[in-house]
């Protein structure tokens, strides 16, 4: 049996439906659903069971398991990165890694786990997954609660008995009940549809000219295509970068999503939010060599053919539904 925590939220439910193309329906969903519209990302997925994420534990120690734990994809995290309230992260984000990791070891279930590139910070020491110093500056709390997750695997030596991974900026279909974490794909879908334009942050850094800001954006079926690779291959471990390896601006990603809208790009600079100022990653790209090195060689989804399939295919049919449909 597989279990995916976050298993009904962006990443998670793209993973599911991925595992059922590729014949795997033996798969314990854990979320939190509430009230919003994350459910729809469940429509046509086919899995054993879901468990509210507050009662998994319970469920776990209580030994209501009726089969063997095969996996655990561990996606499930608070990803605001906005978030203030540092206690909720710290136990959200680590502690409950941590103890669902000490579960499973013993056990010997294979445990995959989403990191970020958040961990980075600014990149003043650089995005390199292959270093022995976890000792990174992230510049707000969720990327600290991770990085802590890193750093704790690595001081208790099980780093190379699991999978950590560091996704870069996800994007693609069933991110839509993400509200201000969307993607800027999802955004400037939105805005276009509504004004005819799209609002970008003005750059406060002179390395950057507006709308040159660079991140490495990665479409999240090639997200999915790594995590597979790290389920199929048990043999492998460690921290590992996900993205393409190729950072992009952010006027690309404009000139994209208005180009597989059939409309003429038009731009707008705006300042930069006064609580993002200090917090603001102007650069990101994955070091990608350790993850090829662990032999994963499929080719990433260019930026633009990303953007065209997850507009074309999915956003310009319902925006609500995505992969499942």
């Amino acid at each position: 049996m597989i279990i995916i925590t976050g298993g009904a939220g962006f990443i998670g439910s793209a993973l599911v439906s991925h595992l059922n193309k590729l014949g795997h329906n033996n798969i314990i969903i854990v979320d939190h659903l509430r009230k919003e519209e994350k459910w729809k990302n469940l429509n046509g997925l086919d899995f054993y069971d879901i468990i509210n994420k507050d009662d998994f534990f319970n469920w776990l120690i209580d030994d209501r398991v009726p089969f063997s734990m095969d996996s655990v994809i561990h996606l499930g995290a608070c990803s605001y990165t906005t978030e203030k309230d540092a206690d909720y992260l710290l136990q959200n984000n680590f502690r409950y890694s941590q103890e669902l990791v000490k579960y499973c070891l013993p056990r010997r279930t294979r445990f995959i786990y989403a990191s970020s590139a958040a961990t980075y910070g600014d990149g003043s020491n650089g995005y390199d997954d292959n270093t022995d110093s976890l000792q990174l500056n992230p510049l707000n709390m969720y990327g600290y609660s991770k990085n802590l997750f890193d750093i704790w695997t690595k001081k208790m030596e099980i780093d190379s008995k699991i999978v950590g991974l560091k996704f870069f900026n996800v994007y693609g279909p069933n991110e839509y009940h993400k509200k201000d974490m969307r993607s800027v794909v999802h955004k400037a879908f939105e805005q276009i549809t509504e004004t005819g334009k799209l609002k970008l942050f003005k750059s406060d850094n002179p390395d950057y000219p507006d709308g040159e800001q660079r991140r490495d954006f990665i479409y999240v079926k090639d997200v999915t295509e790594v995590i597979n690779f790290f389920f199929e291959n048990r043999d492998k471990g460690g921290l590992f970068n996900v993205g393409t390896g190729k950072s992009r601006t952010w006027n690309d990603l404009a000139k994209a999503v208005f180009n597989a809208m059939d409309k003429p790009v038009n731009i707008e600079y705006i300042e930069l939010p006064p609580h993002l100022k200090g917090k603001y990653q102007y650069f990101t790209e994955a070091k990608t060599d350790k993850l090829r090195d662990a032999g994963y060689t499929k080719e990433f989804t260019s930026l633009e053919d990303g953007i065209t399939e997850y507009i074309k295919k999915y956003l310009l049919k319902n925006k609500y539904f995505g992969l499942t449909k």
